[in-house]
């Protein structure tokens, strides 16, 4: 009777277990919060396009605590401008957890492009299912050759240019120069061809950046306006989750960046972080961000006004946003 029993509790071990595991339901994944805001990772990658066919490899839970995920091309890019307030708009959407974005510039489209676009994804954060991939690099906007080569990436990405009056702008262009070349010649003269006529020299770079409405023209050959977002530098100051919520509804994201992040630094002039990600204490950008602009003449400043009018209302109808620059 012993050997019976014995041979029908162990004939039974294996099938009953598997019919138990078929049988019963999972018990409930537990809620995590996704990670965001973190560079990418390395890791091994698949080619190009089995990444594009290929879903994710695992539950996201696994990829979660594996680290694992996917790395993919950018669904959305910051595009511009300089001194614009494009450094804070990243590191402000960096504490939502759908989005993971490359804390430097890839400068892919401007100085990188012929290293292909496997090198410039193997750049690019590693992402679970539902997340956003991101970049930001200024310069693209005033580049020649990036709306056509983002175009040919994916015609549906998301753009998002971060304007600022072009005159205050030209300013704190010349400022981050002036405080890595202390001898260059003064801003001033750096604004007109001759001065004696008032000729603006829109060769000057801090100059020519903040003609939007021309740049813009060569974007919108590509790109139609309704997937380009214009984000007001000055408001991502004043009100910073106004802005974020604007940009939070474009990405297609539910508003979880509010009020509650931010508190406003007055020795810096800008809103702050209240918390870092990862981290309990407050964060603010660097000391390269809210430099004292040196005193410029008055009559240059509004020269400058005068020349930049009429470029600003045609971008203000090309984009359908007065932003109030005068």
């Amino acid at each position: 009777m012993l050997f019976l029993w014995l041979y029908m509790f162990y004939s039974c071990a294996g099938s009953c277990a598997g019919l138990a595991a078929r049988g019963s339901p999972a018990p409930p994944r537990a809620a995590l919060p996704l990670s965001p805001l973190l560079p990418g990772e390395p890791g091994e990658e698949s080619s190009l396009e089995e990444q594009r066919a290929a879903p994710d490899a695992g539950s996201p839970l696994s990829s979660f605590f594996n680290g694992s995920g996917t790395k993919r091309l950018p669904q959305a890019i910051i595009i511009g401008v300089k001194k614009g307030g494009t450094r804070a708009l990243l590191e402000f959407l960096r504490v939502h957890p759908d989005v993971r974005a490359v804390g430097a510039e890839p400068h892919f489209f401007d100085r990188n492009y012929e290293r292909g676009l496997a090198w410039y994804r193997d750049l690019m954060p590693k992402t679970l299912e539902g997340q956003i991939t991101m970049e930001k690099t200024p310069s693209y906007f005033v580049t020649k050759e990036a709306p056509a080569r983002i175009s040919s990436m994916s015609k549906g990405t998301k753009l998002i240019v971060v304007v600022r009056d072009p005159v205050t702008r030209a300013i704190s262009d010349y400022t981050q120069t002036l405080s890595k070349k202390p001898d260059i010649p003064t801003f001033e003269s750096l604004t007109f061809k001759n001065r004696t006529t008032g000729l603006i020299d829109t060769s000057w770079s801090a100059i020519q950046i903040g003609i939007y409405a021309k740049h813009l023209e060569n974007w919108l050959l590509y790109f139609p306006i309704g997937q380009i977002l214009f984000v007001s530098g000055e408001r991502l100051i004043s009100d910073p989750a106004g802005e974020l919520g604007r940009v939070q509804d474009f990405l297609g994201l539910k508003r979880i960046i509010t009020d509650k992040h931010f508190y406003f630094n007055k020795t810096k002039g800008f809103p702050c972080l209240k918390k870092a990600e990862g981290s309990s204490k407050p964060h603010c950008l660097g000391k390269t961000k809210g430099r004292t602009h040196p005193d410029i003449d008055q009559e240059v400043v509004q020269r400058l006004r005068d020349f930049y009018r009429p470029f600003n209302m045609k971008f203000y109808q090309m984009t359908g946003q007065d932003f109030g620059w005068d």
